[in-house]
């Protein structure tokens, strides 16, 4: 569990007038920890009691002096991961984001300290954390109108029951591979102080009272995960040839058929994949032989994916997504 340093006390804090209310309200507040723990801090609770008796002149009521009690602060916060699933990214990729939900479990008014771990083990590598963000409100990332986070100048503060979006920057490492998991952890620590359940900051409470460690122990964590979706490209190309006695000796007036084979692999698509050929030397180039998949191409640059210039040849094949291929072929013939 990573500990934030304790800070100091908040404004408007009394001390506690008595131990006993520190059992009272670790009673009261531990069953529930799914939202803020019971009576808000520094709320008094009081109580008098009564006794009647008859003396032979009437019946009589007596009260007893009044206790009043002063409720702690229960010191809580959870972290929740706000994507459903890992978020995509590839090799070198930049401003990658992640989401998380940091909600003050406790039942006073709380700062809390973000801080990121990148290196937890049990992933493929480690995203690089840039920046911390708080979003304002609508639960987009938008840098231009989320704020900026720097530890201890604007922490954020929730009341009970209160939560904030907080969206993680990361770049991903160019060297990472297709599938790989790289996980980041968010931590926020409550700044009053954090420790093991129980553990008291005398005065520091909202209201007066204690600030009292709950269950959580004043910090809370979760992760959320980066999935590499990259892809590849491979290229094979051959040649047939047609000579003009019937045959395929490379003699002159034969014809060669070019075919070139992209192979996208991974799980991810490459995008703007285009095939060039060079008319080779000692050749010219078959007018109209210009195929993508079997279909053929017009040699102008227009609406179709291929030309040919007076050098070479060019087709464009766009977003191609891993496990797919694209075929190209063209033909010249020998001088």
């Amino acid at each position: 569990m990573v500990k934030a340093p304790v800070g100091g006390a908040k404004h408007h804090k009394l001390l506690l007038p008595s131990s006993t209310a520190l059992a009272l309200v670790i009673a009261l507040t531990l069953p529930s920890q799914a939202h803020a723990a019971g009576t808000r801090a520094g709320t008094t609770i009081s109580n008098t009691a009564t006794a009647s008796f008859d003396n032979g002149s009437g019946t009589t009521t007596v009260d007893s002096n009044r206790v009043d009690l002063r409720v702690d602060e229960l010191l809580d916060v959870t972290v929740a991961s706000g994507n459903p699933s890992d978020v995509p990214t590839t090799p070198g990729a930049t401003n990658q984001v992640l989401t998380y939900s940091v909600t003050n479990t406790g039942n006073g008014q709380e700062a809390f300290r973000l801080s990121t771990i990148a290196n937890v083990g049990g992933d493929n590598y480690d995203p690089v954390v840039t920046q911390i963000y708080i979003d304002n409100g609508d639960g987009v990332f938008d840098a231009s109108t989320d704020t900026l986070y720097t530890a201890g100048t604007n922490d954020p503060v929730l009341n009970p029951d209160q939560s904030v979006r907080v969206f993680v920057i990361a770049t991903t490492p160019g060297t990472v591979t297709d599938g790989n998991r790289g996980i980041v952890t968010l931590v926020a620590a409550a700044k009053t102080g954090t420790g093991t359940p129980g553990t008291v900051f005398a005065g520091q409470g909202e209201g007066g009272g204690d600030a009292i460690v709950g269950s959580t122990g004043a910090d809370g964590q979760d992760n959320g995960a980066f999935r590499v979706s990259a892809a590849t490209v491979t290229l094979v190309k051959s040649a047939s040839i047609v000579d003009p006695f019937g045959g395929s000796e490379p003699v002159p007036g034969a014809t060669i058929t070019y075919t070139i084979t992209a192979t996208v692999a991974g799980s991810g698509s490459v995008s703007g994949l285009a095939i060039t050929d060079n008319i080779p030397a000692d050749t010219a180039y078959v007018a109209g032989s210009i195929t993508l998949g079997g279909s053929g191409l017009t040699d102008a640059v227009d609406a179709d994916a291929g030309d040919y210039n007076g050098t070479r040849i060019r087709v464009g094949l766009g977003t191609v997504a891993g496990g797919q291929t694209r075929t190209v072929t063209f033909r010249t013939r020998i001088n």
